[in-house]
């Protein structure tokens, strides 16, 4: 029996699509109709395709895909969009759906991908412009659908937005533009990842923005935490901006590790009115510090990330007793201190056996547990640079400007999941913690068979299906959307 892996696209929405394995079915085996869903298609594209994808796309890629094109933009951008999404590492892995003109249309060529790639490097700022606005607008789209749980209407002073920073490596194995060696004696590019989190259980959060260096740049560069940074706002929704369109930094909260502590970069989002929370490296000249207030009864027990105490692990506000200078007023000074790991070995800080790490923010709540806990959810945006790494990041295939609308498109491809599990799937729902790799192999190959019923199509899928619940939920929900979206468009 012959597998076959496909991604149906219907020819008069190509941007409505639907991932699966396709079996064909022997003699006599059952399969029920579970779900019922017009021929426009399922997945993530059917919420955000009908809601005006493509001609997002078409408009804002219109510099470097002219009129006369052979593939409109949208087309070539969602194409390639979806193809990440489905796993898919390399621009020529578009010939598995080129290889189902049936069910994908026409789709461009190699040439065509090419050309447009080298387009981006004539004018890179003005793709990257193009870009921004049109992530800018599909987000708030995604977000408004999102109803209850859009994370914009959620966002306050007490409860901001999340944004991580982090600075990561990316291997090259062949010698390209501003590929050089890195810290860790490797050889590659170092990009600097912006992602906002949603926090857990609430899926797995967004890319806002993939800046891509030389492998040689620093990690702990002010100047490229404020260039992420801008390019990460500018990709939020008009409701993080004042009616001047000054950024309300009150709604964000930037995290950083122990390289955005830079006194340059802190200076910068305070005078924005943003809020910070980062790793502070505590210098060993101020060790003695601690042993004043190694008593643990003037410290608070720690919080794990489901809110309870913790009993071998505390925080404490160590500001009136380790001074901090030249930082921006309102910075506060918080200590950890949890027994050291089994192996670890201590350093002049930590005493009594316990390992103390330390964090700045100038958040405006007080309590050292509940900002201890929700700095060290830092951690979240780790995961989501090893699944941005998994779906395309990996392999830079061109030279650098080509590379960087590579990396957005990438970080598009991302979303889109990730819109998908915010708009389309009920509060705690086990499928909101998948990132792209599991929802590949738990959803997007389960197979199904479709076919054509009194001019409906039908997705037939076997009962031993263990998603196919989910699926049904899925196409129910985003038919619903995709009406709400529509009635709101007019």
């Amino acid at each position: 029996m012959v597998v076959e892996t496909v991604i149906c696209r219907a020819r008069e929405h190509p941007f409505d699509v639907k991932v699966y394995l396709r079996l064909p079915v022997p003699a006599g085996q059952f399969h029920r109709p579970v779900a019922d869903f017009p021929r426009r298609g399922f997945g993530a594209h059917r919420l955000h395709g009908r809601a005006g994808f493509r001609q997002a796309v078409r408009g804002q890629a219109r510099p470097v895909c002219p009129l006369r094109s052979e593939a409109p933009s949208g087309r070539l951008v969602g194409s390639l969009t979806a193809m990440l999404a489905a796993g898919a590492e390399h621009a020529s892995d578009l010939d598995i759906f080129r290889s189902s003109p049936a069910l994908f249309g026409q789709l461009p060529s190699n040439a065509t991908v090419s050309r447009f790639f080298e387009r981006t490097v004539t004018n890179p700022e003005l793709f990257g412009y193009g870009f921004e606005t049109l992530t800018r607008e599909l987000r708030t789209r995604a977000w408004n659908a999102a109803g209850a749980t859009n994370p914009a209407l959620a966002a306050t002073a007490a409860d901001p937005l999340v944004i991580d920073i982090d600075a990561t490596l990316v291997t090259s194995h062949s010698d390209k533009e501003n590929v050089a060696g890195t810290y860790k004696r490797g050889y590659g590019v170092a990009p600097f990842i912006a992602s906002c989190d949603y926090g857990a259980g609430n899926g797995s959060g967004e890319i806002l923005a993939a800046v891509l260096r030389p492998g040689n740049a620093g990690a702990n560069s002010a100047e490229d935490h404020i260039r992420v940074f801008h390019t990460a706002t500018a990709q939020l929704p008009e409701s993080f901006f004042t009616a001047t369109g000054a950024l309300a930094g009150e709604k964000v909260l930037v995290r950083t590790d122990s390289a955005g502590a830079s006194r340059k970069f802190l200076w910068h989002l305070h005078r924005l009115g943003v809020q910070f929370t980062t790793s502070y490296t505590l210098p060993f000249g101020k060790a003695h510090m601690v042993d004043w207030i190694s008593d643990k009864q003037y410290w608070q027990p720690a919080l794990d990330q489901t809110g309870n105490d913790r009993t071998d692990a505390w925080v404490i506000n160590a500001t009136d007793v380790i001074p901090i200078t030249d930082y921006p007023p309102g910075t506060k000074l918080f200590l950890r201190a949890e027994p050291l790991h089994p192996g670890a070995q201590p350093s002049l800080l930590d005493t009594d056996g316990h390992r103390i790490t330390a964090f700045l923010t100038n958040s405006p709540r007080w309590h050292g547990p509940f900002l201890d806990a929700r700095h060290r959810a830092r951690g979240r945006c780790e995961n989501r640079v090893k699944t941005l790494k998994n779906t395309g990041l990996g392999k830079l295939p061109f030279d650098f400007a080509a590379n960087q609308a590579w990396a957005n498109i990438v970080a598009l491809a991302f979303n889109l999941v990730s819109w998908l599990q915010l708009a389309a799937l009920p509060d705690g729902h086990h499928a909101k913690a998948w990132d792209i790799k599991r929802w590949r192999y738990r959803l997007f190959t389960t197979a199904g068979k479709i076919i054509t019923r009194a001019r409906r199509t039908q997705l037939l899928l076997p009962e031993t299906a263990p998603e196919k619940d989910l699926l049904k939920l899925l196409l129910e929900n985003t038919n619903r959307l995709r009406q709400l979206l529509l009635a709101r468009s007019g």
